[in-house]
């Protein structure tokens, strides 16, 4: 049995990393990775690559940069040729970039089975590219693995049927899991000089609050607000960098007292700052999971979230009027002892890879 994974953005590094290795544990099976090239770093991807313990892919499309539809576009072009050489049994897509949606329509096309890692998840806000992607292959998909109840119930709502959809848990956890240890002896925290527990991790990314100019003029004022109770520790993400370059904001970034601005940072270097973090203030989908995880405040700047088990267990709160003074207060009383309690969600216990290779590769047996 062949089986490609597909990996579109750093992210989708995490979650293939432990379903990759469960593959490969399994007799019978040719496990193959392809890497679309959606977001592309030579540096930070082959540190990722290192770090999560992956061999490098079968295949580099090396996609186009460009917009959604062009990138599309350009993976589906590319995908066919990988499916059509190497004719796999399945296809396996995780999460909701562009490169998931466009792997997924190409496999469906050819007649190749798909399964969906973190499947269900739903925002309500189709605003968003990725909750069109998200609805978009999961209409498509084969099997569909959810991390939380939430990504269950959305999917009988919308009519998948039941058998197809199996809670499986959260593989984001099972890379944590594995390497927590190793990213606590790095020890970026120290190497940064920074003291534990008293600095805020930020990180923006969203179109919505960095392409344009209003919406970075908010996140400088977040900053301000937040950088009055905490150090704020600021990893650049290329598209925020890029739109602060556009608007001429750099200057006005460098001049923030109290704002220690990063390159962006390898996964285990990542690790250790949001685990040693007083605050984590992000947009992140996938951060709002593992704070939770590493039981860290953590305050998403967005309207909405597709993970509502982070905040109805977890330790994540949103802030969905977006104004920066908001941040500030909540941040204050993070810092004055008012800690949000959290607890681990069901099944987020780093064995969720396991669980989805074995019901992979049984239901192979019994799907035409």
């Amino acid at each position: 049995m062949k089986i490609i994974s597909v990996i579109g953005t750093r992210p989708n590094f995490v979650k293939v990393a432990p379903l990759h290795r469960a593959l490969l544990t399994k007799p019978g099976v040719v496990p193959k990775l392809v890497h679309t090239g959606q977001h592309y770093d030579g540096r930070l991807n082959d540190v990722f690559v290192r770090q999560l313990n992956l061999p490098p892919p079968d295949y580099c499309l090396d996609v186009a940069a460009g917009t959604i539809p062009q990138q599309t576009a350009g993976i589906i072009q590319k995908f066919e040729g990988v499916l059509r050489a190497e004719q796999p049994d399945w296809v396996l897509v995780v999460g909701d970039v562009t490169s998931t949606l466009a792997c997924a329509l190409t496999a469906v096309q050819l007649g190749v089975r798909v399964a969906h890692v973190e499947a269900g998840l739903r925002s309500g806000d189709r605003q968003m590219p990725e909750e069109i992607n998200r609805i978009l292959v999961d209409s498509m998909a084969d099997l569909l693995f959810v991390t939380e109840q939430a990504g269950f119930d959305n999917l009988l709502r919308e009519g998948i049927p039941a058998h197809k959809i199996h809670f499986a848990g959260n593989v984001m956890i099972d890379s944590l899991v594995e390497h927590r240890q190793k990213a606590n002896a790095l020890n970026t925290v120290g190497t940064l000089s920074l003291t534990p527990k008293r600095y805020a991790l930020l990180t923006m990314h969203r179109p919505a609050n960095v392409d344009t100019e209003a919406g970075l003029n908010r996140l400088l004022y977040l900053m301000k607000q937040t950088a009055q109770h905490l150090t704020v520790v600021f990893p650049v993400h290329p598209r925020t960098h890029a739109n602060l370059e556009k608007f001429g904001m750099m200057p006005e970034l460098m001049a923030l007292e109290n704002v220690r601005l990063l390159a962006p940072q390898g996964y285990l270097e990542f690790l250790n700052l949001m685990e040693q973090a007083a605050v984590v203030v992000t947009d992140s989908g996938g951060i709002q999971e593992e704070t939770t995880y590493l039981n860290v405040p953590c305050l998403t700047f967005r309207t909405s979230t597709e993970r509502p088990v982070t905040i109805e267990l977890g330790t994540n709160q949103l802030v969905p009027d977006l104004n920066p003074v908001t941040v500030g207060q909540k941040v204050a009383a993070i810092l004055n002892g008012r800690v949000k309690a959290g607890k681990v969600p069901p099944l987020w216990d780093g064995k969720t890879a396991d669980r989805i290779v074995n019901i992979l590769t049984t239901a192979s047996q019994v799907i035409p």
